[in-house]
């Protein structure tokens, strides 16, 4: 279990690594946001690289960062059911959910995404747009990259659930262990 539990803690790190990495573009995509509509309002110009380049920041940091709110709980949840669930019934249906759907779900996207993605990269594509972005193609990538992180941590909910199932949660950190119904808040996915 306890290696388990220590694979489960370097998925959740580097997700949590690349995270907090990747939020930092949201600051990025504000300030060429900004740049763009004082350019556009102000100084009557406007340059077709700039509205990629945040639509570009905003495409890498959603798709970087999916696998970091995975970890943290943060995606929308109908959780009728789920929230008053005890902690093995939870980890049981991120078991099932984990392996029957995420990573199917997983496998599907990249199975589709890969020529796409190839294509893009065999005549670096760029901009559609006249005077836009060169380099679409590492755009694109990024795809990759969240399936990547998705389906590592769709592997950690896995070890999580095997581990809680198995009676072993106090392996896992404070942080990551699913709640007792009696101990939830409002702020359930605050961590």
């Amino acid at each position: 279990m306890r290696v388990l539990a220590i694979g489960f803690r370097i998925i959740c790190g580097l997700n949590a690594l690349i995270g907090h990495i990747f939020s930092w573009l949201s600051l990025g995509i504000v300030l060429v946001c900004f740049t763009v509509v004082v350019q556009r309002y102000f100084f009557a110009t406007s340059y077709v690289w700039m509205q990629d380049l945040y639509i570009w920041l905003n495409g890498a940091m959603f798709t970087a960062v999916a696998g970091f709110a995975l970890m943290r709980n943060d995606h929308v949840r109908v959780d009728i059911f789920y929230r008053p669930a005890k902690m093995r019934t939870k980890a049981v249906v991120d078991l099932i959910g984990a392996v029957f759907f995420l990573l199917p779900f997983c496998a599907v996207v990249y199975a589709y995404s890969i020529p796409f993605v190839t294509r893009a990269w065999s005549y670096s594509e760029g901009s559609a747009n006249v005077g836009g972005m060169p380099g679409l193609y590492i755009l694109k990538s990024f795809i990759i990259v969240f399936i990547a992180l998705l389906a590592l941590q769709g592997l950690a909910m896995i070890l999580k659930s095997i581990i809680v199932i198995a009676g072993h949660s106090d392996l896992l950190p404070v942080s990551q262990r699913y709640r007792e119904s009696a101990n939830l808040s409002d702020s359930e996915g605050d961590a």
